[in-house]
């Protein structure tokens, strides 16, 4: 049986613990490897191995940091088909969606190449007589990420490309449920020049996230999950006097409007409602359909979700693959005999075969106090919810407790303006389905889906992973020099 180890101190190790924890394939429905869980005390280890290596890694120049940063770039670009293909084994999307995730990636490495550029200060000459001001923005140390098993590259990447290049050092607890990428990775931070201990890897569940949430050393901590855990990680972690930014659920709206382009919306909602088998935080799972044009979209929908080929990644032909595990599969697919909405397409017969497998599934219909409009899914279920003006639709969107992604499907320039203004949610996208921002702006959700008050990746991301130095400077002249003992004053 494969073993999914930790990394500390740019080697694979094993460490004291005894627990493992089983690495599914979602394809067969078999357990492929075994990560370990780490100890407390393990996580201390890593934790003392980056407390060690900041010193070194923030003395580094700029220039060698983002060096490093280039590098590594090209190392993932160069294996960007290897990295695809164990995203796929462990986590069941296609090699095709893999490697957009992979692209993704690499968009926020290149962003973090820029840190001499990112981390200028500001310079105030002659701000008093005699004296200069000028701000400048140091890392913070310690800090640790804890990302989701949805995007088990691309997330982290987020996280640590920014985290390292501000001169902080890096521990990574990634999802038990596909660990191996993260060892991958870590390899080639150490390829690309990055010295011993700058980032570490810890595996395990609860038990290693709440032991990098203790740590004094530990001074900013960044997550990705569901909601209840993110709320659990934002209170824990800032009562433990950490920085913290905590990303939670989501339940993204598609509004589309009677003048919208009916196919081109369609596709749309397909594309963004099941890629990676709706195990996105910012996939499509509502679509509201607004007055004249319900009856239209939904076939249109129906249409194209009757050709989608489901299958393993092993199948070149494969459009959608399995969910994450038995667990959660069986899981989305009960929510198919709940009240609340009409089923239009019932996914639970699209594949015979092994594995952690539901088809597509289309509900329509659905009123605001159904369990298909409630929850969060995560799963390949795409509700329909009806209403007949453009006003109803936006109160729908501002009055769901979650704020990650909404859209707006329009001819009409004026109503997505209004849309885009009047819209409470984070990221906007108008006639775009998963409006997932470039890597040089930053990602981040309102309300329930983020706890903390930055953003992830992008300029915000260098925010969060440094903190502002002001420094007021004047260099003795015995001739103007006299007590003082006022409010200074500038002069």
């Amino acid at each position: 049986m494969k073993q999914v180890k930790h990394w500390i101190d740019n080697a694979a190790v094993s460490g004291a613990g005894t627990r493992r924890l089983p690495v599914w394939d979602p394809a067969t429905g078999t357990q492929q490897a075994e990560v370990l869980a780490a100890t407390p005390a393990e996580v201390r280890a890593a934790v003392e191995s980056a407390l060690a290596a900041q010193p070194g890694w923030r003395a580094a120049s700029l220039s060698r940091r983002a060096e490093v940063m280039f590098r590594f770039r090209e190392l993932v670009d160069a294996q960007r088909k290897e990295i695809a293909s164990l995203l796929s084994a462990e986590h069941g999307k296609t090699v095709a969606d893999a490697l957009g995730e992979v692209a993704r990636g690499l968009e926020n490495i290149e962003f973090a190449t820029g840190a001499p550029h990112l981390l200028k200060g500001g310079f105030s000459e002659q701000a008093a007589t005699g004296v200069d001001v000028y701000s400048i923005r140091q890392p913070l140390g310690v800090v640790a990420g804890v990302t989701p098993f949805n995007f088990p590259a691309m997330v982290p990447m987020w996280m640590f490309c920014n985290a390292l290049v501000c001169g902080n050092t890096f521990v990574l607890k990634p999802s038990e449920k596909d660990p191996s990428v993260s060892l991958l990775l870590a390899d080639l931070l150490m390829q690309a020049g990055l010295p011993p201990g700058a980032f570490n890897v810890v595996q395990g569940d609860r038990e290693a996230v709440d032991a990098l949430i203790a740590d004094p050393d530990i001074a900013a901590l960044s997550f990705v999950g569901s909601t209840p855990v993110a709320r659990h990680v934002y209170e824990a972690g800032t009562r433990a006097g950490k920085r913290v930014q905590a990303l939670g659920g989501a339940k993204n709206h598609m509004v589309v409007l009677p003048d919208a382009d009916v196919p081109a919306a369609a596709d749309a909602a397909v594309s963004a409602g099941f890629g990676s088998a709706g195990e996105r935080c910012m996939a499509v799972s509502v679509v509201v359909a607004v007055g004249s044009v319900g009856d239209t979209l939904v076939d249109a929908i129906a249409e194209r979700i009757r050709q989608i080929r489901v299958g393993p990644a092993s199948d070149p032909d494969a459009e959608m693959g399995p969910l994450i595990s038995r667990e959660h599969r069986d899981r989305v697919a009960g929510y198919l005999d709940a009240a609340g909405g009409q089923v239009v397409i019932d996914g639970r017969d699209a594949h015979d075969g092994p594995g952690f497998f539901l088809g597509p599934c289309l509900v329509d219909h659905v009123g605001t106090d159904s369990v298909f409009y409630t929850d969060e899914i995560f799963g390949p279920v795409l509700s329909v919810v009806r209403v007949d003006t453009y006003e109803e639709a936006l109160a729908l969107v501002n009055a769901n407790p979650y704020g990650n992604g909404t859209a707006l499907f329009t001819r009409d320039g004026g109503a997505a303006r209004q849309f885009q203004y009047d819209a409470v949610c984070g990221m906007v996208g108008i006639n775009v389905p998963i409006p997932v921002p470039v890597a040089y702006y930053s990602f981040g959700g309102w309300k329930s889906s983020l706890f903390g008050d930055l953003h992830m990746y992008g300029p915000e991301g260098i925010a969060f992973y440094t903190r502002a130095k002001v420094v007021t400077s004047r260099w003795p002249d015995p001739a103007t020099s006299a007590v003082d003992l006022g409010f200074p004053k500038v002069r």
